[in-house]
């Protein structure tokens, strides 16, 4: 919790990877921004709007999206950070959680910088995490939000990346690879990301499922033990895009993933 004026905020911060998406990042920046953040303690007397930075961090991109990243941190609201040379999603992640650290952030969410995903769903991903009720919050765009009509064998793939993944985790989930995904501080201070490319995704999952924390708001001479992440699932829209219009991920990444769910699993 941030202090400010006699009150206090909570800090969310945006995270943002970019690999070659000069068409999209600012587009995607501008709907986050004219998104208002949600509210703190909503329907109590004296709820006050949470605070937010974007925190967007460049791959090593070729099409000039390191240009216009640099461009946009200077914006207030917004840092931006860069890797010299492409690393992948999940090094991007890792760079960008920990500048969103850095500023202090209560509770980072995890946004791409295409335009598939609506920052309206926001709110959404928050509310629990904001209402105390959840340490992180998976999104899906298998509960019933609208969703753009595309590939079926994506479809397939992704639901036997996911049962194959909740038979080893024990959770319920129905889209463990929806990129929108929240966290408390406390969940990311504690889960240190080693995959570097699409493998984070289940690899962030399986970590969750293992996770323990100290119950939020917990503490004195004799706190309680450490009790199981409370992990939610909130619908999300989604406007897929197509090949043409630039999606990145492919077979290969599935069979990665599949790979990331026995390592994290199985051998840990």
């Amino acid at each position: 919790m941030v202090l400010v004026d006699e009150g206090e905020f909570m800090l969310i911060a945006v995270v943002i990877p970019v690999f070659n998406e000069a068409k999209w990042i600012t587009r995607a920046v501008d709907r986050i921004e004219a998104v208002r953040p949600p509210l703190m303690g909503r329907g109590q007397a004296g709820a006050m709007r949470c605070e937010r930075v974007l925190v967007l961090v460049d791959d090593g991109s070729t099409d000039g999206s390191a240009e216009i990243v640099r461009e946009l941190g200077n914006r207030v609201s917004v840092k931006s950070l860069s890797h010299a040379s492409n690393r992948g999603k999940g090094a991007a992640l890792r760079t960008g959680i920990a500048g969103a650290l850095r500023e202090g952030a209560d509770v980072v969410l995890i946004h791409d910088a295409d335009l598939e995903y609506d920052p309206e769903d926001h709110e959404a991903m928050l509310r629990p995490i904001l209402d105390g009720r959840a340490d992180a919050v998976i999104g899906s765009r298998f509960l019933g939000q609208t969703h753009r009509v595309l590939y079926y064998w994506h479809s397939v793939a992704n639901r036997i990346i996911t049962t194959f993944s909740n038979m080893l985790t024990n959770l319920n989930l129905t889209d463990i690879e929806c990129c929108l995904k929240a966290f408390r501080r406390e969940v990311v201070e504690t889960i240190t990301i080693e995959e570097d490319r699409f493998g984070v995704e289940p690899e962030l999952v399986a970590k969750l499922a293992g996770l323990h924390l100290l119950p939020a708001g917990e503490g004195g001479a004799t706190p309680p033990p450490p009790a199981p992440a409370r992990i939610y699932e909130v619908p999300v829209s989604y406007a897929g895009r197509t090949y043409a219009e630039g999606k990145k991920i492919g077979w290969k990444d599935g069979v990665q993933a599949l790979a990331a769910i026995v390592k994290y699993n199985v051998f840990r």
